[in-house]
């Protein structure tokens, strides 16, 4: 996997002997990742993982949708161009609801398309239009008009996402607060992290031999984040699955 591929770090308590993580270490990135995958609509967790290996018969309903024809498709009009737009991307593509900067950045990690990479859009080359104090038009469908002259938006440009240092140091963002370390157990349940639940933890699991705990620290990558995303759909032995089962596909 290529190295610039993002990453999450966290740290694993796991049990030699029975062979499973008791929980995880995990600072915000980790645990907004987390909370960012209950913003997913349906269709982009089709999408994700593979509508043909989806339990059940939703991975038929999203095929159905990607070979059936526009014809049959209700149009969705242009509120300013008022002109006839079929798009099923809004079903097979839907966007996310996140909305904060680090929420949309580690959503990234479950960007399989090309989503994050350089997107097209286009503006009015009317110089009326991009040197008056009407806002700037732009749009991402070269056939559209522009509401204020008419003229057809076709002038390239290129929208670029802000990079991961640069959405970090504008600001926390996020969904929760970096000031704690969290505990994340094998079910995903998210707590914040102490001394004292972390005792608690180990007299709850019944661990006799402290000497068989071994600490590791992993990497959480796009792979395994579509991973973890697949198995908590499964399993409640999510961080177990993921990071040591290694027959898991």
């Amino acid at each position: 996997m290529a190295t610039s591929n993002p990453s999450v770090c966290l740290k694993l308590l796991i049990d030699t002997k029975g062979k499973r993580v008791l929980f995880a270490e995990a600072g915000k990135d980790f645990v907004d990742f987390l909370l960012t995958i209950l913003s997913l609509p349906l269709g982009t967790v089709i999408r994700l993982l593979s509508k043909d290996g989806m339990v059940g018969s939703l991975g038929k309903l999203y095929g159905s949708v990607e070979s059936l024809s526009s014809t049959y498709m209700q149009p969705h009009f242009n509120k300013e161009s008022l002109q006839p737009h079929f798009n099923k991307e809004s079903l097979l593509k839907p966007k996310a609801t996140a909305t904060s900067d680090v929420g949309a950045d580690v959503l990234h990690m479950l960007t399989i398309d090309d989503s994050s990479a350089e997107k097209s859009i286009y503006g009015c080359r009317n110089c009326c239009c991009n040197y008056s104090n009407r806002p700037i038009v732009v749009t991402d469908d070269p056939k559209a008009t522009c509401p204020h002259c008419r003229s057809s938006i076709t002038s390239p440009a290129t929208f670029v996402h802000r990079s991961a240092a640069e959405r970090t140091t504008s600001g926390e963002g996020g969904y929760v607060k970096g000031v704690v370390t969290y505990m994340i157990m094998d079910d995903l349940e998210v707590k914040p992290m102490s001394t004292i639940s972390s005792v608690t933890m180990l007299n709850t699991f019944n661990v006799k031999d402290v000497g068989a705990l071994e600490e590791k620290e992993v990497h959480l990558t796009m792979e395994e984040g579509v991973k973890l995303l697949r198995v908590s759909l499964l399993s409640n032995l999510v961080l177990t699955t993921v990071f040591l089962d290694k027959n898991e596909a």
